[in-house]
Parts: C-alpha cells; structure tokens; sequence
C-alpha cells in the first residue's frame, strides 16, 4: 500500500502528515479525506490551478498529465518540471512525497 507523504505547509499541514492510499486513489480526494485542504475551484476538473502540487518523490509512478492539465499548469504559481494538478493524479503503487505550493492562483478564496 503506497503512503503519501505530505511536507510541513503553515496553513494546510503545519507538521507534515503520512497518509496510506491505495493504487487507483485519486491524489486530492485522498487529501481532502484526511484533512489536508488543498484548494480546488474547480471542484476537480483541471479547470483551474488552485489544486497545484509538486511532486517531489514518485513523480514518474503517477498517471501521465492530458494536454488539458499542463495547459492549466502553465497558469500555476511557482510550476516546475515536477509539479502536477493533485486533482488529475492517480495514485500507483510507489510512495509519494508532495510539496504543496505556498501560494495559488485562488482569485475566488476569502481570507478572514
């Protein structure tokens, strides 16, 4: 059973968290399920960037991205080489390490 690992971010996971999935899960879902609030807009369709995250170990086990997603990633704060919509991903069977960008492109979001 594959484990994702998520690093520290000050607002969503200030500790970090280890989470177990299984070959098939989708990447936000599995966040969301266990309380990691990654912003997703668009309620998941790779119609926006606010999903974002940077796939820092397990990269290559993960689905390939649609033309569709990395032309949204094109508009992502910060993209990289790594980075992905956690909303496209499928889970394989190798271990994941996930850097959730500071900033997103959420023009949508309230802060209070």
């Amino acid at each position: 059973m594959p484990k994702v690992i998520f690093l520290p971010h000050e607002e969503l996971c200030p500790e970090g968290m280890v989470i177990d999935a299984a070959a098939g899960d989708n990447l936000l879902e599995k966040a969301l399920e266990n309380g990691v609030e990654i912003d997703h807009a668009c309620g998941g369709v790779a119609a926006c960037t606010t999903c974002h995250v940077i796939v820092r170990e397990g990269f290559d086990s993960l689905n390939e991205s649609s033309e569709q997603e990395d032309d949204m990633l094109d508009k992502a704060w910060g993209v990289t080489l790594d980075s992905r919509l956690s909303c496209q991903c499928q889970i394989a069977d190798e271990d994941l390490v996930i850097e959730i960008p500071k900033y997103t492109l959420n023009h949508a979001k309230e802060e209070f």
